[in-house]
């Protein structure tokens, strides 16, 4: 089967790992990841996409670890990282309205005093209006990660591609920073990063994916002027997409 053209999409998801608010092997929020964050959406909303960004919180909590000590139960834990994928939510919101653009932070947990409740046809609005949409607390229920609230927020919005932002250039054979002989993917179907386990996304997320067809863009983030290249086409990164 001949792999699809890349999308020029008109309207991107883009997941976001916790770990993209702060410094390398570093915890919180910094403030320097942050600008480069907001500087990047920037760029994508002025080649003319609607942007919805979906943020983790593993710089702040890590709800599977905290689980793991046997004093939280995971359900529990699970309800800790979605605050703090608020407090990122919240950070990214006012960063990006100092820089002008118009933006919307939206959680699936009700925190009204900080960002609206996740309504779909709301964030829709918002998203034809041109405002950025930051959607927190992943689907407002424990036992499901924030790529699955990636995949599902995508669906919902529908969305052309999602762009999973990582710290590598695309999917691997094997970790390229411990194996040198690893190989980098251009494509590769849903079904075969599944069968080859290749760890970009969980199985649920990827699965949901596939069923509806949403293309996923692995790439690396933190070179300048990458989702602008993804929004014109330009070859970069990984494209994982259906059969």
């Amino acid at each position: 089967m001949t792999p699809p053209p890349r999308p020029r999409p008109r309207r991107v998801l883009l997941k976001l790992s916790g770990e993209a608010f702060c410094a390398a092997n570093g915890f919180g929020i910094d403030t320097r990841e942050l600008g480069i964050i907001a500087n990047e959406v920037l760029d994508a909303t002025k080649a003319g996409a609607q942007v919805a960004v979906v943020v983790g919180g593993g710089n702040i909590i890590r709800g599977a670890e905290l689980a793991k000590s046997g004093d939280i139960a995971q359900a529990t834990a699970d309800y800790l990282g979605m605050l703090g994928t608020v407090m990122n939510g919240v950070a990214l919101k006012e960063k990006l309205e100092s820089l002008g653009i118009p933006t919307r932070m939206m959680s699936a947990l009700d925190i009204r005093a900080v960002g609206e409740p996740f309504i779909r046809g709301r964030a829709l609005r918002h998203l034809e209006k041109g405002r950025v949409v930051i959607l927190a607390a992943g689907t407002g229920n424990p036992f499901f990660t924030t790529d699955t609230c990636a995949a599902l927020r995508a669906t919902e919005l529908d969305c052309d591609v999602l762009l999973k932002a990582t710290k590598v250039d695309g999917v691997y054979s094997a970790d390229p920073n411990k194996d040198p002989n690893a190989v980098r993917y251009d494509q590769l179907t849903f079904a075969e990063a599944i069968d080859k386990r290749l760890g970009v996304m969980d199985m649920t997320a990827l699965a949901m994916c596939q069923e509806r067809k949403i293309p996923v863009l692995v790439f690396d983030f933190k070179i300048s002027g990458n989702i602008r290249s993804v929004i014109e086409g330009k070859p970069i990164g990984t494209l994982l997409y259906a059969e």
